[in-house]
């Protein structure tokens, strides 16, 4: 069976990502949670992890570590990670990419809390300019597709970003209104819905991740 390591799912967004994913598609995995912030953390992420990151995807002896490669290593697979329509595909493959790779500002302002609720903090130019730059996303991608999903069907790309629909719940971030039905299709998917109360049902608190806004 597919094993996928991961961290605290309140806090862990890159953890977030490819659990949820294997979940709406029915993926068989068995998930190994480490423990963020504690003396052996490191040493044991690095033991399953080459790049002493989460997550990791552990199929045999291979790991595949990095959201994005885990993604490309279950599409060769399994049906649904990406659309089919190979237009769409490219679309998703981009916009994920760009999720990877940009909105350093709406991380570090807006760190994924998905017990905690901060409305209106967080905001900075940057960050605005951030959140800005999703909504375009989203809102090209919802008018292309019809929803509910950015692609029509639940797929990596929402996957991608459902660590940022965390963030707007939690940072109560205003949108348009297809973008807040996104937010609210999202959090109903079982998928998703599933790692929430899981990360609500988790007691165990970091404080320095909790200390931002108190």
């Amino acid at each position: 069976m597919l094993k996928l390591v991961i961290a605290d799912k309140n806090y862990s967004s890159w953890s977030m990502r490819p659990a949820v994913l294997m979940r709406a598609l029915d993926i068989a995995h068995e998930e190994i949670l480490i423990r963020l912030a504690e003396p052996d953390t490191a040493a044991r992420i690095k033991a399953l992890s080459p790049s002493g990151r989460v997550p990791c995807l552990i199929d045999g002896d291979l790991h595949v570590w990095d959201s994005l490669a885990i993604f490309e290593a279950l599409a060769e697979r399994f049906p649904g990670v990406w659309p089919a329509d190979a237009a769409a595909r490219a679309r998703a493959r981009s916009i994920s990419a760009e999720m990877h790779s940009s909105f350093s500002a709406l991380r570090q302002s807006m760190p994924m809390n998905i017990r905690k609720l901060y409305p209106g903090l967080g905001h900075t130019p940057d960050t605005d300019a951030d959140i800005a730059r999703i909504v375009e996303l989203w809102s090209d991608c919802l008018q292309r597709s019809g929803g509910p999903f950015l692609f029509g069907a639940f797929c990596a790309a929402d996957a991608m970003y459902a660590p940022v629909v965390m963030r707007f719940k939690t940072y109560a971030v205003e949108l348009p209104k297809p973008c807040a039905a996104y937010v609210e299709a999202v959090c109903a998917h079982p998928a998703v819905t599933s790692w929430i109360a899981e990360a609500k049902a988790d007691a165990r608190a970091i404080p320095r991740y909790d200390s931002l806004y108190g």
